[in-house]
């Protein structure tokens, strides 16, 4: 178990939906975040005290692929009058702020990678704070597994639903925050098999 978890009084759950392809059509180093979806959890009941979410319109390859829109269910019209990447990252770290003494958590490294990799091709500021916390890792941990599971394996394993729309930001964020209780080691995660 990381200790570093019980420093917080918050923990920020985001999850990031970018542009994508099944064709090669877009190189994985042009990728372009097209939602944040992100919740606070407090860290005494856990429980979710705060939501954010906006779309982003993509400037390198504005138009999204098919595949792109089946996957997130996200449509081109969802994105037409959205903020750019510099303008959502702005009104998000606003939001973010006002919960002092937070961590970054996401599921893996994507998300942290994403936010670096477009902070830096828009030449701003990498939002987040140096510490991150990846909940992959800390839930592969908690199982004593060196397996890592994606995020809707991980919640069947503990006997919880995946609810809204799996690859929607928010609704991801908003099951990752329900893994926390089993991540920190305030519940038990059952057996396999079990």
């Amino acid at each position: 178990m990381n200790i570093g978890f019980f420093r917080y009084d918050y923990y920020l759950i985001v999850d990031l939906e970018a542009t994508c392809c099944n064709t090669f059509s877009i190189p994985h180093k042009e990728t372009e975040t097209i939602e944040i979806g992100a919740v606070i959890v407090e860290s005494v009941g856990l429980e979710i005290i705060d939501e954010f979410t906006v779309f982003i319109k993509p400037i390198r390859h504005p138009k999204l692929t098919d595949f792109c829109t089946e996957l997130t269910t996200i449509k081109q019209t969802d994105l037409e009058d959205a903020p750019t990447f510099p303008q959502a990252v702005g009104t998000f770290k606003r939001w973010f702020e006002q919960y002092e003494n937070s961590v970054f958590c996401s599921w893996g490294d994507y998300d942290k990678n994403q936010l670096e990799r477009e902070s830096k091709y828009h030449k701003i500021p990498y939002p987040m704070g140096e510490e991150h916390f990846n909940l992959k890792k800390q839930f592969s941990l908690a199982l004593r597994t060196k397996k890592h599971y994606g995020m809707a394996k991980a919640l069947m394993t503990v006997g919880l639903s995946l609810d809204g729309t799996h690859h929607r930001g928010i609704d991801d964020a908003r099951n990752l925050a329900k893994l926390m209780p089993f991540i920190i080691g305030r519940k038990r995660i059952p057996k396999l098999g079990s």
